[in-house]
């Protein structure tokens, strides 16, 4: 018998409105297509609005320029686990996508002579890291916020349809293996519905929520990571997180590495700038993995600042009241608020903070998910699409370079729109739905609603959290590693023993929470059992037992499957595609 679930039906279904989605939407949009947006906030409260630094793009404003630079420091960024192909492509048309956005009406800050103001970010270079270069294309320090709310306007006029509090739940499947939509629960009412589409695209976020200390949003909950999970996708290099250098000590507030790009330099607790130790030639704008570590070595070998040592500063009062009002207020604003410091005065308390998944759900450049099957590693799922941080393309590789982000969002949001419109939508009828749809979801509800006692959503959620902090931090090793995937395969079985309070239950934020948990538990197991799995050091998978990397063993994309917590690797494409490729190197900053 089929679901007795309401259905709604649409040519495209797009979860998430943040960069990406909204990107992607509007493309779809302007081709005509019915497309609906699923958010679980408000589209311009997505998590891109928190966006500080920029948009990296090869314009050559400032000065001299090439995408083929931007492309070599995205690789070294990437500590050569990204694909070749797919970052020639991003770098390449980086360009063409700032200049769409700045046409949509994005309010970049300019230069005297109108073109678009750019400023130097960690790991860019000119010639093929021989100096730092301006490449960073902003808005003062609230790019992603003008950006977001850029798309948003763009969107409102193409008449994009907004689902606004709305949770997907699960994916539908059919007996092909086709995607054909998702469950949905609609968070006011707590009513759910089946959404049906020819296609399906995740750009749901990042993860960033299964650590203690992270910068990222409540709603980042890998809830995309969740859903292709339990459908049977793997995820892939969930081993590597991005620890952002600068993250308020004790708040997690990220303070732009655009204050280091305006000459911002950090100090420890003998007033050295130290970075000139570690990375001699960019200093302070190395890759973030580099100054993350370097700042976490200071710290642990006693230099660190404040009463208990455990932080460093970030001084920018010599960059004068004008530039800091000018070009970082909300930098300002940030730190008088969290910190409790004045910035024109005195420097910001800082600590490295979870910042980025350079994992997630792979992808092609047309924002297809690979499905790996037997003999064929290209092999792509009918009916789903991902982008932004929840995929994997993979351009970030083992560390992701700034204002990569922004701009992976446009390309490949840009990408996978054009994709999706040359499928030819609507001259295709739907598919019909299996006689089971939805019934995973009715499950998982029934099950929160019937639990009248056990642990709460909000306690486990809490240990998972710590338990990754101290399991999965900036340095890890074997006894660390292993301890942290017992402790993680734990708190999966108690996940499944949580209930939700009488009192809670008249809120539909218990059952979000209690359904957001099972997508956090999915990220953590792919998280620490690739990192548990992976023996060497590369990007931000810094381990003090391997502490060199192995390209004759390691040169390979991690893809963990749900099904047994299994394991499986496929070669990193080191082949561009049109260009020569880039071979691995020592990495030097």
């Amino acid at each position: 018998m089929v679901s007795k679930l309401p259905v709604r039906r649409f040519d495209a279904l797009i979860i998430g409105a943040g960069g990406a989605g909204m990107r992607a939407s509007l493309q779809l949009a302007e081709a005509g297509l019915s497309v609906a947006v699923l958010s679980k906030v408000f589209p311009t409260r997505s998590h891109t609005v928190a966006a500080q630094g920029g948009i990296g793009a090869s314009l050559g404003n400032m000065s001299e320029d090439h995408w083929l630079w931007h492309m070599y420091d995205t690789i070294k960024g990437s500590d050569w686990l990204g694909d070749q192909d797919a970052i020639e492509y991003m770098c390449k048309m980086a360009p063409q996508v700032v200049y769409e956005l700045e046409h949509f009406g994005m309010p970049f800050d300019r230069n005297p002579d109108g073109t678009i103001y750019q400023r130097p970010f960690g790991g860019h270079s000119a010639n093929f890291g021989e100096k730092a270069i301006q490449r960073a294309c902003a808005a003062a320090d609230r790019t992603g916020h003008a950006m977001l709310h850029t798309l948003y306007q763009r969107n409102v006029r193409a008449r994009t349809q907004f689902f606004v509090e709305w949770m997907a739940l699960d994916l539908i499947r059919d007996a092909d293996g086709e995607v054909l939509g998702v469950t949905a629960l609609e968070m006011e009412t707590g009513d759910v519905m089946i959404l049906e589409a020819k296609v399906t695209m995740f750009a749901t976020g990042g993860a960033g929520r299964i650590f203690a200390a992270s910068t990222n949003a409540f709603i980042n909950t890998g809830d995309g990571l969740g859903m292709a999970a339990r459908a049977g996708v793997p995820l892939q290099d969930m081993e590597f997180w991005q620890f952002h250098p600068t993250g308020v000590a004790g708040a997690g507030v990220l303070i732009t590495e655009g204050v280091r790009g305006e000459g911002g330099i950090l100090l420890n607790s003998q007033g050295e700038r130290f970075m000139e130790r570690y990375a001699p030639n960019l200093k302070d704008l190395a890759s973030r993995d580099v100054v993350s570590r370097s700042m976490d070595q200071e710290i642990k070998e006693g230099r660190g600042c404040g009463p208990n040592r455990d932080y460093v500063l970030l001084k920018l009062d010599h960059l004068g009241p004008e530039v800091i009002n000018k070009r970082l207020p909300s930098i300002r604003e940030i730190a008088i608020k969290f910190a409790n410091v004045d910035p024109i005065r005195e420097p910001i308390p800082v600590v490295p903070t979870i910042h980025y998944m350079m994992g997630g759900i792979p992808t092609n450049v047309h924002g297809q998910v690979v499905l790996p099957q037997g003999s064929d590693p290209a092999a792509v799922l009918p009916g789903l699409y991902a982008v932004g941080e929840c995929a994997c393309v993979s351009v970030h590789g083992a560390n992701r370079l700034g204002t990569n982000s922004l701009l992976d969002l446009l390309v490949f949001g840009r990408s996978a729109g054009n994709h999706v419109v040359g499928q030819n939508l609507t001259a295709q009828s739907h598919k019909p739905l299996p006689k089971d749809a939805g019934e995973l979801s009715l499950a998982r509800l029934a099950r929160l609603d019937a639990a009248t006692s056990g642990e709460s959503v909000a306690q486990v959620a809490s240990d998972l959290r710590k338990s990754m902090q101290s399991h999965c931090g900036v340095f890890r090793n074997q006894q660390l590693l292993a301890a942290g995937v017992q402790k993680v395969l734990e708190l999966e079985a108690r996940s499944q023993r949580t209930a939700i309070s009488d009192r809670s239950r008249i809120f539909n934020t218990a059952r979000v929470e209690a359904l957001e948990l099972d997508n956090l538990v999915e990220t953590a197991k792919a998280t620490i059992f690739s990192a548990e799995a992976r023996r060497e050091s590369r990007g931000a998978q810094a381990r003090s037992d391997y502490p060199a990397r192995d390209d004759a063993n390691w040169l390979n994309h991690t893809l963990w499957y749900r099904d047994g917590n299994r394991l499986a690797y496929k070669p990193v494409n080191l082949k561009p595609m049109s260009v020569d490729s880039f071979p691995p190197k020592a990495r030097t900053y």
